[in-house]
């Protein structure tokens, strides 16, 4: 079934077949005709199967011939996904005469203000909070929008932003329609989705128990104190060529990047103290091969989306099985194959087992040949790494995969092919104000340093810049 067969516009079958699809995904087939039908909708569905494609073209061909205006928004709960998801939307809309743009906290208010004010866009990708500051600043309305998105909504309510959601629908009309997709329904996202939808149509598939299908999963039992040893011999294997790495903690993540980088290896870093010009450029190294290691945070997990990624590796395990499914859905993703590995002490046994029983089945355990596992630990001493690069780290001794050849639809948030830099750029085209009348045929994006990580449960935020006056972080 092709694309222009789901009532999809022309211009917008145009732009994802120069994206590289052909034909759509399950869920794709399932949530677009409902969607074009105008339905409220909840969508649940693993990363990797096309989720965000599934709402941004029949937004896209819904939004053709109409006002121009911002009618059409999307609320992420990080600012990884919503560079990507405004990415995807960028490229599929490259054929029409729309603008899409993007914003998120830890930048200055001011140029995102001017961007909006100046310019305007009628699909616009946010953060709950960044968009309530521009919000309160005049730099936008809501009152016009027609489509509403909540995008991985659980994550959302999970980090502290159910009041924000619930004062941002309070400013819309009523008479929207509002797509909410969830890997789970906690009772406060329940209650959200009371306010927020009207007899929404349910589309389920894959749950998020399910890794995808092509993900070969492993377990690596290993004495904490060889971790970093195993890893190390995993790394210098040939097939294994573009890592992410996933430690639980931003210091350890830090520090796990230091002891690969004295082995040799070429290894970048993401996680919630590096600002956003240093996560974007991370993810670059490693879409162009430029470094072969990710070490990485939970933070992180949802919003990494590169192409030929070969393995992920679990170095902690994740408190959470959900988490452990959303770091290993960061390969094999949309019909491709990948292997995902995690790295088991003695004491976390008890998490495995838990991860065990959420899947559904165990996982095999695996013992690297020629590995000594009753060795001491090795101490290296810093070293200059085997090849040149950035990152303290040089191109990886495997060479890193280009992008495997891409099957079914597109995926749910896919690479920065088109991205703008950091501080997005000046659009083109219909120039118009604030007002809503004609406007520039370029998609706009504000983006810029960050600094601060998402808020976590159980910890009071210190007062800063990046608080609301209620203590709330702004994303």
């Amino acid at each position: 079934m092709p694309f222009a067969s789901l009532g999809l516009a022309p211009p917008v079958v145009k732009g994802v077949r120069a994206a590289g699809y052909v034909d759509p995904t399950p869920i794709q087939r399932k949530a677009i005709p409902i969607i074009l039908e105008g339905r409220d909708l909840i969508g649940a569905a693993q990363t990797g199967t096309g989720k965000t494609a599934a709402f941004v073209l029949p937004i896209l061909t819904r939004l053709l011939g109409g006002p121009r205006r911002l009618r059409a928004l999307v609320l992420t709960p990080t600012r990884e996904l919503a560079a990507q998801v405004e990415t995807n939307a960028r490229d599929y809309a490259r054929f029409t005469d729309l603008s899409v743009g993007v914003v998120y906290g830890g930048v200055p208010l001011p140029p995102q203000e001017r961007l909006l004010k100046q310019h305007g866009v009628d699909f616009l990708v946010a953060t709950p909070g960044r968009l309530l500051d521009l919000h309160d600043r005049l730099a936008l309305r809501l009152d016009y929008i027609e489509v509403l998105v909540l995008d991985e909504a659980d994550r959302m309510v999970d980090m502290g932003f159910a009041p924000d959601l619930k004062r941002i629908l309070r400013l819309m009309p009523k008479d929207r329609q509002t797509l909410m997709f969830s890997a789970t329904m906690p009772p406060e996202l329940n209650r959200v989705a009371n306010e927020a939808l009207r007899n929404p149509a349910r589309v389920d598939l894959a749950p998020p128990q399910r890794p995808a299908a092509g993900i070969t999963q492993a377990v690596y039992p290993v004495p904490r104190h060889l971790k970093t040893d195993l890893l190390d011999s995993m790394l210098s294997r040939s097939e294994v060529s573009s890592v992410i790495v996933f430690a639980r903690t931003k210091h350890g993540a830090e520090k796990l990047a230091r002891d690969l980088q004295r082995r040799g290896h070429s290894v970048a870093t993401l996680h919630g103290n590096r600002s956003q010009s240093q996560r974007e450029r991370a993810l670059l190294d490693l879409r162009r091969g430029r470094v072969q290691v990710l070490v990485a945070t939970d933070i992180a997990s949802r919003g990494i989306d590169v192409e030929g990624i070969t393995h992920v590796i679990n170095y902690d395990v994740p408190h959470a099985p959900e988490d452990y499914v959303h770091r290993i859905g960061r390969t094999g993703r949309v019909d491709q194959v990948g292997d995902a590995f995690t790295l088991i002490a003695p004491e976390e046994l008890k998490q495995l087992t838990a991860i065990e029983r959420f899947l559904g089945r165990a996982v095999p355990r695996v013992v690297l040949p020629d590995f000594d596992y009753k060795r001491r630990p090795t101490d290296h001493r810093p070293s200059e790494p085997r090849a040149g690069g950035n990152h303290g780290g040089g191109r990886p001794r495997g060479g890193a995969q280009g992008p495997a050849h891409r099957r079914g639809g597109p995926p749910g948030s896919g690479g920065s092919r088109r991205s703008q830099g950091a501080g997005g750029g000046a659009p083109h085209g219909r120039g118009h104000g604030s007002g809503g009348h004609g406007r520039p045929n370029q998609t706009s994006s504000a983006r810029g340093p960050q600094t601060s990580e998402a808020p976590q449960h159980g910890r009071r935020p210190r007062k800063s810049h990046g608080l609301d006056r209620r203590g709330r972080r702004r994303i």
